[in-house]
């Protein structure tokens, strides 16, 4: 599970940072400042996403918990729903509905199950 996890930081962290170069010196001139805020938003939110995925690999190394493996599953999920939407919402024009919401609610459950493993976890 830390392998995939890990593996999963990397590749949402390089994305972000190559999307984030991309909107900075890409989009400029092609979104509006709205628009550019919106995908930014995206941006910002898988990076931070990425690292919360590191720590699940790096807590999964020291002993897995299926708090663990949900956390790692749904930050993931979360970052394709909520950045992902973001993305495609200010590049193809796409109304997605609840789609970026329901993303957002996944963050909120990976950080719940990060939470409740440190609870259960013995001293």
């Amino acid at each position: 599970m830390g392998r995939v996890y890990l593996s999963l930081a990397a590749f949402f962290g390089f994305t972000g940072v190559a999307l984030g170069a991309f909107a900075a010196h890409g989009l400029k001139g092609r979104l509006t400042a709205a628009h550019l805020e919106v995908f930014q938003t995206g941006v910002h939110y898988q990076q931070l996403h990425a690292l919360a995925l590191l720590a699940v690999a790096l807590l999964a190394a020291r002993g897995a918990s299926r708090y663990l493996t949900v956390a790692g599953l749904v930050f993931s999920l979360g970052i394709v729903l909520f950045s992902g939407s973001l993305y495609l919402m200010t590049l193809a024009g796409l109304k997605l509905g609840p789609v970026t919401p329901l993303g957002g609610v996944l963050f909120l459950v990976g950080w719940a199950c990060l939470g409740l493993h440190a609870w259960r976890r013995k001293a």
